[in-house]
């Protein structure tokens, strides 16, 4: 019952976000940061986490989840450092998933090569 939940949470999430790419003017990388802040808006209004408990990988996965991911870092890190965290916090939090994504990335453009021209 956990994959289904998290499959069709996941899916409404990827479902909303085509829904605005197809019907505004939105340029993806301004809808990709539309849902980072999402997630961290949703965060501090104690929003997210409930969701996130009943949905969980359907919820941590996408985009959305990334700025919850953020938003906790900083709140930790504000909590035991002071004002200081909000320079580290979130980048501490999420190091693991950045560093795999860029690996990862170099990794393919290793394999692959660009068609633009």
């Amino acid at each position: 019952m956990d994959y289904l939940i998290a499959f069709l949470a996941g899916g409404a999430i990827c479902a909303v976000v085509q829904l605005v790419m197809d019907n505004t003017k939105l340029l993806p990388g301004r809808i990709m940061v539309g849902l980072v802040v999402a997630g961290a808006i949703l965060s501090f209004f104690r929003l997210y986490e409930p969701f996130e408990n009943w949905a969980r990988a359907g919820a941590t996965v996408p985009l959305i989840g990334f700025g919850n991911l953020l938003f906790q870092g900083v709140k930790e890190a504000v909590d035991s450092q002071g004002f200081i965290g909000t320079f580290y916090g979130g980048l501490e939090n999420a190091a693991v998933g950045i560093a795999g994504a860029l690996i990862i990335g170099y990794l393919a453009s290793l394999v692959f090569r660009s068609k633009m021209k």
